[in-house]
């Protein structure tokens, strides 16, 4: 049997242990602790937070030490993967001081990559002239239902191009960024995009636009919903072929094939019978951490790399540069 990977996850909030670390046995599994501590190819080893209270909250709840300072956590240690799981604008900080001390095999890196496209494109370089592999955590694209549209799309059973819509809210860097990185892995490149609505910014500071997104194969209307009213994020996209809607965030996606119209000969109209694509979103930082296993085996993994995340955050910063150009 293969070691388990020894983990240190920088970041001990929300999506590092917080989303789930009151969760029954059974329940789902939002964050890395929880993903870690239950996934075999994995061991949690500690821990690194500023906050006392996060840190105890975390030592007892899954029995490892957590320190203040990534240097002597990295120093005592000496995980083989380490998780960056702070906000955007101390990643590329954190990454420097976790390979200031030693070098692990694998950094994971919350998304976004940063805030700008020259700290994205800093820490990829930095990972790459250390020798170290790094992926950025854009849960969808590892989850079984998005995988299985990706098949289908490559397989020409969803046929390209495809045109749809998607909705976003909490900023374009915050939240839209998910959906952009998911509708690149789905549809390929971004060719070319135009601003729709200049819309406002989440917390005074993330932009929350509507744009149209050309990519290799379709193209797509992104826009900003209103979180402060309700949630609610995902689309629809339509091919020569059906329709696909992917409804709460993922956690529930529908394929409509078609069929020939009853009453008028010669027409195709959408199936009444509607497939529910498998997608297993309670669990999806399972997934992450399945589809690492899977690169660590050797196997085709689904996960960003951070190149591939580079591309997403050189397209979002680019439209929140068009916002400081004019403000």
């Amino acid at each position: 049997m293969v070691k388990a990977k020894r983990c240190l996850i920088v970041g001990l909030g929300q999506i590092g242990a917080g989303y789930d670390i009151d969760s029954r046995p059974d329940g789902g599994i939002y964050t890395h602790a929880r993903a870690i501590a239950l996934h075999p190819s994995f061991e949690l080893v500690g821990g690194v937070d500023p906050v006392e209270s996060q840190r105890q909250r975390f030592q007892v709840r899954y029995g490892v030490e957590a320190f203040e300072s990534i240097g002597l956590a990295m120093r005592r240690l000496r995980p083989e993967i380490a998780v960056i799981a702070t906000p955007a604008e101390l990643h590329l900080r954190h990454v420097e001081q976790v390979l200031a001390v030693n070098t692990p095999e694998i950094i994971i890196c919350e998304k976004p990559l940063a805030l700008s496209e020259a700290e994205g494109a800093e820490l990829v370089r930095r990972c790459e002239e250390a020798g170290v592999t790094l992926f950025v955590n854009f849960i969808r694209r590892s989850e079984p239902g998005a995988i299985e549209v990706r098949r289908r799309i490559e397989a020409g059973e969803i046929a390209a191009p495809l045109k749809g819509s998607f909705w976003y809210s909490k900023g374009l860097f915050n939240n839209g960024s998910h959906f952009i990185n998911l509708l690149q892995y789905w549809l390929g490149a971004i060719k070319e995009h135009a601003v729709l609505d200049e819309g406002r910014h989440w917390a005074g500071s993330d932009p929350e636009p509507d744009v149209r997104i050309v990519f290799d194969h379709g193209s797509v209307v992104v826009q900003a919903a209103w979180e402060e009213a309700f949630s609610f994020y995902g689309g629809e996209l339509l091919s020569q072929s059906g329709r696909l809607a992917y409804r709460n965030g993922g956690s529930l996606i529908e394929w409509q094939g078609l069929s020939r119209d009853e009453n008028f000969t010669g027409y195709s109209v959408l199936s009444a019978e509607v497939e529910n694509i498998h997608n297993d979103m309670d669990r999806y930082q399972w997934h992450v951490y399945e589809q690492l296993s899977h690169f660590l085996a050797d196997e085709p993994s689904e996960l960003c790399s951070g190149r591939e995340a580079l591309a997403t955050l050189r397209f979002v910063a680019a439209i929140a540069g068009r916002y400081r150009n004019e403000i």
